[in-house]
């Protein structure tokens, strides 16, 4: 068939064939007149991606198409479509339905809606397929459709739609900000993000990191200091010194917690936005009673924190770091198989859909 009835995109068979991708017909949710149709230019790789093809978060059935940090242009939009028109630019994220009908959609908490669809690896109340952004199309609900500030490129803009908000909003909710002092672990695809939210909300920031080569860009993105954590003895001058820690790691269940939580302030939070395949590490009652310390984790972000976070982005210039790869079995293949290696600084986005696509 195709567009309207059908969308392609590069696909996965199942984790044991991961890497293999190639393109295949997918078929959409039934078009509804609070829905949107974009033509994809350009989508984020995300550390979901390959936790998703490999399996680490759990088995599949293919075929699977990824990707959730989607930019394009509106090319249908429903009758109830109240804030975007077609020829608009639009983003959309990790999440593409919630019910927005019960307490935790109406107290602004769609992202943790008992019954929200994810952007891909997902099934609507139908039983339909939601089928991620490596594709020509991807049709959404315009509550999650966000229209993309001008000042903001498309191969920049997308990584900001799940990565940017992942690392936002637990932030604005923490209400960090002047007289906040924050410390990001984790400096690659989520935590070169947190460093600028943190300091473009006005806290006092810093880095923890096992890496000195990325000292350099870490205090360019806004670190007051880098804090190395590969010495025995690394937290002991920072004790009580955090209100909160953003762990964006997603090898947490290889660290220390303990050494981490002792840095924190009476009361402070240890907050998880990297989500690693295994299990956290034991952790006895006493290692939390010292500081009183909280570990917490968030999903996402709604929809007022993604649009005050694109518009913070356009207005104080902040960008991921990107490199850019042509969309094709190979490029899918190329940064599944990089971003498992940490082998990208800091984000990919695959771009060339129209080329990909014959469009």
């Amino acid at each position: 068939m195709g567009y309207p009835e059908t969308f392609q995109g590069f696909v996965v068979d199942s984790p044991k064939t991961y890497t293999k991708f190639h393109k295949s017909e997918l078929t959409p949710k039934p078009f509804e007149e609070h829905d949107i149709d974009i033509q994809i230019e350009c989508c984020g790789v995300c550390g979901s991606d390959v936790h998703t093809v490999t399996g680490g978060w759990g088995d599949f059935e293919g075929p699977l198409c990824v990707g959730h940090e989607i930019v394009g242009k509106a090319v249908r939009v429903g009758k109830e479509v109240k804030n975007v028109k077609e020829g608009d630019r639009v983003g959309v994220g990790a999440q593409v339905w919630s019910c927005l009908k019960c307490e935790v959609c109406e107290a602004k908490n769609e992202n943790y809606c008992p019954h929200q669809v994810d952007t891909y690896n997902a099934k609507y109340p139908d039983g339909s397929t939601a089928h991620g952004g490596w594709a020509n199309y991807i049709r959404a609900h315009e509550y999650f459709v966000f229209r993309i500030p001008d000042a903001l490129k498309s191969e920049l803009a997308a990584p900001l739609l799940c990565a940017g908000l992942t690392t936002y909003s637990p932030l604005v909710r923490a209400n960090i900000g002047p007289g906040k002092t924050v410390a990001v672990l984790g400096i690659g695809g989520l935590g070169h993000l947190g460093l600028q939210w943190a300091k473009a909300l006005g806290a006092e920031t810093y880095a923890l990191s096992h890496s000195s080569h990325k000292v350099d860009d870490a205090k360019a993105l806004g670190a007051k200091d880098v804090i190395l954590t590969t010495s025995d003895d690394w937290a002991k001058p920072w004790a009580f010194k955090f209100d909160m820690i953003l762990n964006c790691a997603d090898v947490t269940d290889k660290f220390d917690l303990k050494t981490y939580l002792s840095t924190l302030k009476v009361g402070g939070t240890f907050h998880m936005v990297g989500l690693p395949d295994k299990p956290l590490p034991e952790l006895k009652a006493f290692d939390l009673v010292g500081n009183a310390a909280k570990i917490t984790g968030s999903h996402l972000g709604n929809r007022q924190e993604m649009e005050a976070m694109l518009q913070l982005a356009a207005d104080k210039g902040i960008n991921p770091m990107v490199e850019t790869v042509q969309l094709g079995e190979e490029g899918c293949k190329e940064v599944i198989e990089r971003v498992q290696k940490n082998n990208v600084r800091y984000r990919f986005t695959l771009t060339g859909f129209d080329k990909a696509f014959g469009q």
